[in-house]
């Protein structure tokens, strides 16, 4: 691609576009590759001479295994590179994904003591080197299930859960659990003759093998334990008594068969809220009798009292504050008429719906009224007497003047005039229609006589 001659070259002393007040430059280097909880975000690295502060650094590989090291070369290393460091025997091959002032922080948390622990950089991975690690993987899955077999057979109380081998291909390490202590020393020998490599056993828990698993949670989100958690802590059976959760050994046992790493999250907070509630052992007195703990809800401060100790009974819910107010009454010897502060019923406001005005169905709520009303006055008009419905369209029919029909009445003013044969026909007044005298019961074996009305005068 050839130069634009119209734009002058860049000055080799330029330098980049800084911040505001010394901020540094701007780049994209603080998030690294998003491997779920491996992740470490680089807040300094926009910070100029930040990965020429330290160096040490922070190298990832499969899994969960992290490792730090020392860049005793000085090579220019930046997150996402590819290197080989030193291993025992031969060299592995992971990716960076720290440098700078926040790798000995790391190393901190790591709680790596000793400098001896960390190794050195030997280079940023070759070609050659490259093959030989994607060999080393590709016989990772066949190595698992193969040493599955060996172990059935040697009839060990374990589960091999994974392999996984070195950069250069000589060495691989065996993850497996177990619920007891488990001698594999024969099963190490048979696995070096068979892979002709060298042996590594690491006993892992359920849940770090749920978390190089993964799956879906009942939260319908991912597990914790394979997106972001490093540390696992004790769950205890306490726990969620402090919630008030049923202790359904189904619903709190996770993926991993053991109890839910999520029942410690809101834990604090539960006992805090339980401060502010009654003891559930002290029952209050009343005029109308003793009430008794049935049950709480701790977040919303509301407790629920029953008449009877085992059934519930007269319930009655009452907030914290209420209640320590009675207890307090009950110390000095009084006894209040009721658990609630007032007798006056309060009607319930319905909230209001603000969508309500936008629905669909607002102007079928008016035609269903009209219609009953008009249903209604038909109803009642079919139960008046046969007698006052005639008297009431006699007078009607005398009343109603002759209407034109489609020509209308004449003007005035053509009156003179003689009428056509249309206009004739059109001047001539509607007879009223015949109406049916209805029917009423009359006696068995006496035939009702139809006789036609007389017809109304005009």
């Amino acid at each position: 691609m050839k130069n634009n001659p119209n734009i002058p070259p860049a000055e080799p002393s330029a330098q980049p576009f800084v911040l505001h007040q010394g901020g540094g430059g701007l780049c994209c280097k603080s998030c690294g590759r998003q491997d779920r909880q491996l992740n470490t975000y680089d807040w300094l690295a926009d910070i100029p001479g930040n990965a020429s502060e330290c160096d040490l650094v922070e190298v990832q590989f499969k899994n969960t295994r992290k490792g730090y090291y020392r860049n005793s070369n000085h090579i220019p290393l930046e997150k996402g590179d590819i290197v080989a460091v030193e291993s025992t025997p031969g060299h592995d091959i992971g990716v960076v994904t720290l440098t700078g002032r926040l790798v000995p922080l790391q190393i901190k948390k790591a709680n790596l003591k000793s400098e001896a622990d960390i190794k050195r950089i030997y280079r940023k991975a070759k070609p050659i080197d490259m093959e030989k690690y994607n060999e080393a993987k590709a016989r990772e899955h066949n190595t698992m299930i193969r040493s599955r077999q060996i172990a059935k057979e040697l009839n060990l109380q374990m589960k091999i859960g994974d392999v996984e081998y070195q950069g250069d291909g000589n060495k691989a390490i065996f993850y497996y659990i177990a619920d007891e202590r488990v001698d594999f020393r024969q099963l190490i020998k048979v696995l070096a003759e068979v892979f002709r490599v060298r042996i590594e056993m690491k006993q892992i828990g359920a849940r770090q093998e749920a978390g190089r698993i993964g799956g879906i949670g009942p939260c319908g989100r991912e597990l914790c334990c394979a997106t972001w958690m490093t540390s696992f802590v004790s769950v205890a059976t306490a726990a969620a008594r402090y919630q008030d959760i049923a202790l359904n050994p189904q619903k709190l046992a996770g993926q991993c068969a053991k109890l839910k790493c999520c029942l410690n999250y809101e834990v604090d907070a539960y006992v805090e809220a339980q401060k502010r509630l009654p003891s559930r052992e002290i029952p209050l007195e009343t005029k109308d009798g003793t009430f008794y703990f049935f049950k709480a809800d701790i977040l919303s401060n509301q407790v629920t009292y029953s008449s009877d100790k085992e059934v519930l009974a007269n319930a009655v819910t009452i907030n914290g504050r209420r209640a320590f107010q009675i207890i307090n009454m009950n110390k000095r010897g009084e006894k209040p008429d009721s658990l609630l502060e007032s007798t006056t019923r309060t009607e319930e406001r319905r909230p209001a719906d603000l969508l309500e005005q936008d629905e669909l169905t607002r102007f079928d709520r008016s035609k269903k009224g009209k219609g009953k009303k008009k249903k209604k006055a038909q109803a009642e008009g079919n139960n008046q007497p046969a007698s006052a419905t005639r008297t009431q369209q006699a007078p009607k029919a005398a009343a109603k003047p002759a209407t034109p029909k489609q020509g209308g009445q004449p003007k005035q003013n053509d009156r003179t005039k003689p009428a056509t044969p249309q206009q004739a026909k059109a001047q001539t007044p509607r007879q009223p229609r015949k109406t049916k005298k209805p029917q009423t019961d009359t006696p068995a074996g006496n035939k009702p006589q139809n006789k036609p009305d007389a017809p109304a005068q005009a």
